[in-house]
């Protein structure tokens, strides 16, 4: 007889249909569904208030039938809704398990380190994403712990290997002061100040301000940068062929989905070497890390793409091996052991 899928209720910040980024509740609860699992999620509303409360409300609503709460827990202010959510599964005895997101959450837990050991401690297993996470947590002492990847659906991406490389930069985030895209026109203007015909394409929603930021820049400054907003995920994998560098500009970070889906596409990566990117990008193989809030470290990678096409070349390949340890049909055993329980 086959085995009844358990009913999961999935807590985090479901806003895509509401103009934000997709993230992992978006993606991971369709996976699951489609694995069989019955999956809640809450919350879609914008307003973080209403978020919360409609959160909290779910969960009450839904207590007395689901078998596990998984948590989408980040290192920003949403780290508090965590808190409470893994409260009241404590209080009713439900397991949960915290999946862990904010690439400053080490951070989180050094400032409030009583909330972190009960809502971290009293989980069922905390999911690391990446072995960033996973190695800061067992240094706090955790050892509830399981190691499983964002996973993306690799054949949904078409490959474009960049073999002649030009500086036509491409850059896929939400407009934060986190994710420093102000970073990007600054690398765009010293580009072009080198003598290269170079392109910048921002695609994302505004979050904090650093859009209008970015667009003042940009207009001052008159350079060559097109802002989409946000576009669905087949809308920007359509824009980025007409790219041929991929550059991610953050000062925090975990394990970016959006690299990943760079690297099943092709792209030469160029990141900031923050957080969890060494564990997802290896330096001058399939990609280049440079320091934080340095402009001159990451045009001299952008140009050294351009005048090599041999290394161009070689980063795209090695990516697109690389990212087959993210697809998702990888991914689903690991998911399915732990949520067997």
């Amino acid at each position: 007889m086959k085995e009844k899928k358990k009913t999961l209720l999935y807590i985090g910040n479901k806003l895509a249909n509401k103009g934000g980024t997709p993230t992992v509740i978006d993606t991971l609860s369709e996976q699951l569904i489609a694995d069989g699992y019955v999956v809640i999620t809450a919350s879609d509303k914008k307003n973080k208030a209403h978020r919360l409360l409609e959160m909290v409300a779910t969960f009450f609503r839904v207590r007395h039938r689901v078998n596990a709460v998984l948590i989408d827990t980040y290192s920003t202010k949403n780290f508090y809704f965590a808190i409470l959510i893994g409260s009241l599964c404590r209080t009713y005895n439900i397991p949960y398990f915290p999946i862990l997101h904010g690439g400053n959450l080490p951070q989180r837990i050094a400032l409030h380190p009583r909330k972190s050991v009960k809502y971290f401690g009293g989980a069922r297993l905390n999911i690391a994403p990446s072995y960033y996470l996973l190695k800061a947590f067992e240094a706090e002492g955790f050892t509830n712990l399981e190691y499983i990847p964002n996973a993306i659906e690799v054949e949904k991406y078409p490959f474009k290997p960049r073999k002649k490389v030009q500086p036509n930069l491409l850059w896929v985030r939400s407009f934060s002061e986190i994710y420093n895209p102000l970073l990007a026109l600054e690398v765009l203007e010293q580009l072009i100040h080198n003598g290269h015909k170079a392109s910048l394409c921002m695609v994302g929603p505004e979050k904090d301000g650093s859009l209008a930021k970015c667009k003042e820049v940009a207009a001052r400054k008159s350079l060559p940068v097109t802002f989409t907003g946000l576009l669905s995920k087949e809308s920007w994998i359509e824009l980025s062929t007409e790219s041929d560098v991929f550059i991610n500009t953050t000062n925090f970070d975990n394990l970016p989905v959006s690299i990943i889906e760079a690297m099943a596409l092709g792209f030469p990566i160029v990141s900031t070497n923050v957080g969890g990117l060494p564990y997802l990008i290896e330096n001058e193989v399939d990609g280049f890390l440079v320091p934080p809030e340095n402009a001159e470290a990451m045009v001299n990678a952008i140009e050294l793409l351009c005048v090599d096409q041999n290394i161009s070349e070689a980063m795209s390949q090695a990516a697109k091996l690389k990212v087959e340890n993210y697809n998702w049909s990888n991914i689903r055993e690991s998911w399915q052991k732990v949520l067997n329980f």
